[in-house]
């Protein structure tokens, strides 16, 4: 993976994934608050030009753009800043559903900025290679469930230590430290929850380590466990989608799943009070 770079100065990179569906349900998927939260991170979104997009990832990071081009159901342009805090140059990403024969599309991400030194390559590389994970979260939704009743959570717990002593932890507590695709995994959280699906697939990134459960219990769905050392931030991370009938009783599960996570990784301490 490596960023693309323009004489003019713009740097971009570019994913793309094929999808099941009509460019109209795939728009859905991409371009709608539950359709995106159905398969990426809590959000809401505003449809128009002028509209905003906004991705609750969790902590009390939300991740808001602002809609400059709107064309629905091929293209979408939203514009936010680079992080941290919103200081770097402004960051251009633009959604594209490109019909196939057979009855699929190809769904292309492009992220682009201009600067005039590689301060952000980093970071541009960091989000291409977070996307695939997603896309197979996306994949298997307009596969196996859309337009279905969906909800998700996004739960996460800092940690001291880096990407292999967290992921070592949470591996272990999932029952898989060594994880295969095909294996059958079930967890119980405090009062109860569990979770039972297969290993769908395995990531070992340059910044973490994750695993695509599919789930059949306690509804049909994903979850995305996962160890990140990013940008300064060491953390672990629980992802769920709900599909269905069941969706919402399993996603009320949140708070169980929320202290089995702080359970794996305790906050510090707070120091006493000075006398």
């Amino acid at each position: 993976m490596s960023v693309k770079k323009d004489a003019s100065g713009r740097r971009s990179v570019q994913v793309e994934v094929e999808v099941q569906g009509t460019p109209e349900q795939v728009w859905q998927a991409i371009a709608s608050g539950p359709g995106i939260s159905s398969w990426f991170v809590p959000t809401k979104l505003d449809g128009r030009v002028g509209g905003s997009i906004a991705c609750d990832f969790g902590g009390g990071m939300v991740s808001e753009a602002t809609i400059i081009e709107w064309q629905p159901p091929h293209r979408l342009v939203a514009e936010d800043k680079m992080e941290p805090q919103g200081s770097g140059p402004p960051l251009a990403t633009e959604w594209t559903v490109e019909a196939k024969r057979g009855g699929t599309c190809i769904v292309r991400v492009v992220h682009s900025l201009f600067a005039s030194t590689d301060d952000w390559d980093g970071q541009l590389e960091s989000t291409e290679s977070g996307w695939p994970g997603y896309f197979r979260v996306l994949r298997y939704y307009l596969e196996h469930h859309a337009g279905a009743t969906a909800t998700s959570f996004v739960l996460m717990a800092s940690a001291a230590d880096g990407a292999p002593e967290i992921w070592n932890t949470l591996s272990h507590a999932l029952g898989a430290p060594a994880p295969r695709v095909g294996q059958e995994v079930r967890v119980e959280a405090p009062g109860g929850a569990a979770i039972a699906g297969t290993v769908q697939a395995i990531d070992h990134l340059p910044h973490g380590h994750g695993v695509m459960l599919v789930l059949h219990e306690p509804a049909p769905g994903i979850v995305l466990a996962s160890a990140m050392d990013w940008m300064g931030m060491r953390m672990a991370t629980l992802q769920a989608y709900f599909y269905g009938p069941r969706a919402g009783a399993a996603a009320a599960q949140q708070g169980r799943w929320q202290e089995w996570l702080l359970g794996l990784f305790p906050p510090p301490a707070e120091a006493p009070p000075a006398p």
